[in-house]
């Protein structure tokens, strides 16, 4: 399609402000002239390349005032290494329903076995989709709560914190609680449930919440509200971490040293051989 046919389509599209379709229109007008793609192709791409820019956008903004410590998606999680995880659970949890009916999500278990990645994953999908989310460790969040308090300015801070449709709480159980600090972490909880959907990950089991937090009364209540609304994903495996060590481990120096010690022994059996 010639520049002064495909003119009035691009005026459009900077019309209606879909920067992303306008970059990628030029390319796929060509493609269907040359008849490699029709119409409906071309339409399905042109919106595709706008929401692909929106969502990029929305996902470098949600980077910078979520405090997501780094970008991990659902297609990098590896579910082969991880059997004990339910695939459907944890896809249908990314089409974000939960969020829609403020509900939790709890992924429990051992360090390394993927809790934080599935966390990040999920609260990137929904900054994708437009909704605000927040992420922090136990102890940051806690941390923030009693500054706050030191300052004057709990409830502001209680209120911003409530605000996001999605609160990321990682490492619950990784660094003991103060009594005060696990107070405020009950307050920040109770104000959300119901209101927004909160994210949590533990290498505890929900009984050792209570020598984590130190109120074994409080942790009862705070399990409730959390549980009541809740999908729990309970993963049973070994770590990632260790993984990748032990593949680090197999470099080339690594099997030339092997390889060294195997011949070194097989001549030694020679040896005794003879």
């Amino acid at each position: 399609m010639s520049t002064s046919r495909s003119e009035p389509i691009r005026a459009m599209l900077a019309d209606l402000k879909m920067p992303g379709a306008l970059e990628a229109i030029d390319e796929i007008l060509s493609e269907v002239d040359g008849g490699r793609i029709g119409a409906t192709d071309a339409i399905s791409r042109l919106l595709s390349a706008q929401i692909s820019l929106r969502n990029n956008r929305r996902l470098r903004a949600a980077m910078r005032s979520s405090r997501l410590p780094v970008v991990k998606t659902l297609e990098q999680f590896d579910f082969s290494f991880q059997p004990s995880i339910k695939r459907e659970q944890i896809e249908s949890l990314h089409e974000l329903r939960f969020v829609e009916r403020k509900e939790n999500v709890v992924l429990l278990g051992p360090p390394g076995v993927g809790k934080t990645h599935l966390a990040i994953s999920l609260a990137i999908t929904a900054a994708q989709r437009g909704r605000r989310v927040y992420f922090g460790t136990l102890t940051d969040l806690i941390s923030s709560l009693e500054q706050a308090q030191t300052a004057g300015q709990l409830a502001r801070r209680l209120a911003v914190l409530t605000h996001p449709a999605v609160l990321v709480v990682d490492e619950i159980g990784y660094l003991p609680v103060s009594r005060s600090g696990a107070v405020l972490f009950f307050q920040l909880m109770s104000r959300r449930y119901e209101r927004a959907s909160t994210i949590l990950t533990s290498n505890k089991s929900f009984e050792e919440w209570g020598a984590v937090l130190g109120d074994e009364v409080m942790v009862a209540a705070l399990i409730d509200r959390v549980l009541h609304r809740c999908h729990l994903v309970n993963i049973r495996g070994n770590s990632y971490r260790m993984r990748e060590h032990t593949a680090m481990r197999k470099t080339p120096e690594a099997e030339l040293e092997a390889e060294i010690a195997g011949r070194t022994s097989r001549r030694t059996r020679t040896s005794a051989a003879s």
